[in-house]
């Protein structure tokens, strides 16, 4: 298995024509994706919320959290995201993968669309 970058772009909500363009590390072990807190804020994109995480290696660490619109190959959906400090590197987890409705492949170190499925509600 091997490591997989892509180039996503990040909106604001509220504002969609505030982007970036960003390279994120593809890590479907990751529950959120995550960019530095710096360039969310010059975005405009605002925490609401801290949630505590724990690292590969055992450590806790605390972050805030706030939405944001993910755009990758021209489809766009919304997702939480982490609001990174100095030494976090851009990740691109598993909510913003499956609101995009793709998955990754490690062997070919690819993302592509998920089969996805809804569930057939019986009336009572």
């Amino acid at each position: 298995m091997g490591i997989t970058f892509i180039k996503a772009t990040i909106r604001n909500p509220q504002d969609p024509k505030r982007m970036l363009e960003e390279k994120f590390l593809v890590d479907n072990g990751a529950t959120y994706s995550l960019v530095l807190a710096n360039k969310l804020k010059k975005l405009g994109i605002k925490p609401h919320r801290k949630q505590e995480f724990v690292l590969a290696d055992g450590t806790k660490v605390t972050r805030e959290i706030g939405d944001a619109i993910f755009e990758f190959q021209g489809v766009r959906a919304a997702a939480p995201i982490v609001f990174g400090v100095k030494g976090d590197e851009p990740l691109f987890g598993a909510f913003s993968l499956k609101a995009l409705g793709l998955v990754l492949d490690p062997f070919q170190r690819k993302i592509h669309p998920a089969k996805l499925f809804l569930a057939k509600v019986q009336p009572r």
